[in-house]
């Protein structure tokens, strides 16, 4: 006798075999037994969940006579009359299967409801099955649908298909719809399980949940997987052997790679990336593994109790997916899930799919949720922020160019100059302007002139450089605030008003800390997060060789953050150990920072407020200091 496949073998023949379609099967049964049939069935769903199955199984059930002859409409057909082994074996002569597919047109269905004018021969029902109906032509649709309507009351329609947005509406509102859900790995890996146990087939259960997540909830692709499975192991099934044929990528690559980029190891990465070359395992199958255990890790992360000694105990991974849970910040891992995601989607247009795979994962570390609120606490003389003055002052001639400058306002912020009233200022300076400058929109500068006045080119003033030790970029920003935004900004200058997060409280640990954490920056022994942790942060005590540090934001105090902080303040030569608390901070040495770079924007905006040219301008012409022109070197 030839070999039967394992799909085919262990079909489901009743209602209670049936695995993962309790809500169809509840449904169907109530119907049976209470005698409320409809007259047409339309079961949807993706391949191999059981639409064809169900169909039979209603079929036999309508049309079931027990083992006695003398049975009804049941919900458990008896499987051993005549109907029940007909239908089973496909040569029941009142149950009909059209495939779809291939008897698409409107000479196939009107050939199929040629029968539906003849009473049944050997059961109850006629039962009509047209598989993969989304198929069909629309006249063919058209054909069927007053028998679909109003058939003969010995008639049922069972409609299969796995695409049901392609079903004209005429035909749904005449259904009655079952939609059949995708089955859940554990449901898959139950079923394969009691299927070898009954073939006396040894197998181990990391295998079967390979297997079972390669079905991707489909029952029939599980069973010719194991089938598959089977011939290629030698009669077991193991974890090795399954993984092969299947192309996964073991977990351990999967689970190195996420705590590498969890430490910001991007040598290890790459490394990585390499092994799976060598052994020739998919890139693909590594983003699609990284993405199942990075969604584990922020359910973990958002929901810590979801992770039960039960889930522990079936599942090995779970206990890896909390150890990265802790070690990766939770918007880390939601930014690597989409990264990993986007990036199957680039391994095809790569010449490479290694080199895209190897470029998807560093892009973390390029691009770490962090960096801009780390930018913004860098203090200053750091590269970043000498790039920053460089390019504010790139519109501002050199001293090899002609001796022109355009004057760069800024609001008052030290002692007020007085300046004459508006009506006595509006002649000179019109006058002025018309004459050496063309006229330019409103709200415009304009330059003030110094003799000799050229006849070719509008003359400019030069502005002499203030003899301080403070240097001044002047910024050519043209136009000026509203009048009642300079009276707000000149105001809260006279007041006093400063940044919360430029004021600090000096403490007695407060100098030592910020001296140090600056020569840690200068020496590159910190960056990132660990940088974004000590400049937050304040030193609260040092009792020996541990250090009490407090930071505001619970997100700082991360564990590879204080691990990776303790070890540059060791290779520094402070040997410590290193304890965080979240609570409020007074003295840190960004707010340092920023108290200090208040204090140069200050020193800059008093020394171009008195300057004597900048008065004469502002007492004989009206200038006006735009706000936030002014900036420091």
């Amino acid at each position: 006798m030839s070999y039967l496949v394992l799909a085919r073998k262990y079909r489901p023949k009743t209602f209670t075999e049936l695995v993962g379609q309790a809500h169809v099967v509840q449904a169907l049964t109530n119907a049976l037994s209470t005698q409320r049939l409809h007259h047409a069935y339309l079961f949807t769903g993706t391949r191999g969940v059981g639409k064809t199955t169900v169909s039979r199984i209603l079929a036999k059930s309508l049309n079931c006579l027990g083992p006695d002859g003398n049975g009804g409409i049941t919900a458990s057909p008896c499987g051993v009359c005549q109907a029940c082994t007909d239908i089973d074996s496909g040569r029941f002569v009142d149950y009909t299967e059209l495939d779809a597919a291939s008897n698409r047109g409107v000479d196939e269905v009107q050939t199929l409801l040629e029968q539906a004018v003849y009473k049944p021969v050997q059961g109850r029902f006629k039962v009509f099955m047209i598989d993969e109906v989304h198929m069909l032509t629309g006249h063919a649709f058209n054909a069927m649908l007053k028998t679909l309507e109003e058939p003969p009351e010995y008639l049922k329609f069972v409609l299969a298909t796995t695409d049901p947005q392609k079903v004209p509406v005429t035909v749904l509102s005449r259904c009655l719809q079952f939609n059949l859900r995708p089955m859940a790995p554990e449901t898959v890996q139950e079923h394969l399980s009691h299927v070898l146990q009954a073939e006396g087939v040894p197998a181990d259960a990391p295998a079967l949940r390979l297997l079972a997540r390669a079905a991707r909830g489909s029952m029939r692709d599980a069973l010719s997987l194991t089938d598959q499975a089977i011939a290629f192991g030698s009669g077991k099934l193991e974890e090795a052997t399954v993984r092969l044929m299947l192309g996964s990528v073991d977990r351990s690559y999967v689970l190195r790679l996420i705590e590498a980029l969890a430490l910001g190891d991007g040598k290890t990465v790459v490394q990585t990336c390499e092994a799976l070359r060598l052994h020739g395992l998919s890139a693909a199958s590594t983003l699609e593994e990284m993405s199942m255990l990075l969604q584990r890790m922020a359910v973990i992360q958002a929901v810590p109790d979801s992770v039960s000694d039960s889930t522990e105990a079936s599942d090995p991974d779970a206990h890896e997916a909390a150890r990265l849970a802790a070690l990766m910040p939770a918007d880390e891992t939601q930014l690597l899930y989409s990264m990993c995601l986007h990036g199957r989607a680039e391994l095809g247009l790569a010449p490479d799919e290694y080199a895209a795979l190897t470029m998807v994962l560093l892009r973390l570390l390029a691009f770490k949720p962090a960096s801009s609120a780390t930018s913004a606490a860098r203090p200053p003389g750091a590269p970043a922020e000498k790039k920053t003055l460089i390019d504010a002052s790139a519109g501002v001639p050199s001293a090899a160019q002609p001796l022109t400058r355009e004057i760069v306002p800024s609001a008052p912020a030290a002692a007020p100059v007085a300046t004459p009233d508006a009506a006595s200022d509006m002649a000179p300076a019109t006058t002025t302007e018309t004459a050496l400058a063309p006229v330019q929109p409103p709200g415009y500068v304009l330059p003030v002139v110094v003799p000799p006045i050229s006849a070719s080119k509008p003359a400019q003033a030069l502005v002499a450089p203030a003899q301080s030790a403070t240097k001044v970029v002047a910024v050519p920003v043209r136009v000026q605030a509203e009048p009642g935004e300079r009276m707000q900004q000149r105001q809260e200058a006279h007041a006093g008003a400063r940044p919360a997060s430029a004021s600090f409280t000096a403490t007695p640990e407060g100098d030592f800390w910020h001296a140090t954490v600056q020569q840690l920056i200068a020496d590159e022994a910190i960056a990132a997060m660990v940088r974004e942790l000590a400049l937050q942060s304040q030193l609260v005590a040092r009792d020996g060789d541990h250090w009490m540090l407090r930071v505001e934001r619970e997100t700082l105090n991360q564990p590879a953050s204080r691990e990776r902080l303790r070890t540059a303040l060791s290779a520094a030569g402070h040997v410590a150990t290193i304890s965080v608390e979240v609570g409020a901070v007074s003295d840190s040495p960004a707010r340092r920072n920023a108290a200090a770079a208040l204090e140069r924007q200050r020193a800059a905006e008093e020394i171009i407020l008195a300057d004597p040219l900048v008065q004469s301008m502002m007492r004989d012409f009206g200038a006006k200091i735009v706000p936030g022109s002014i900036k420091p070197i």
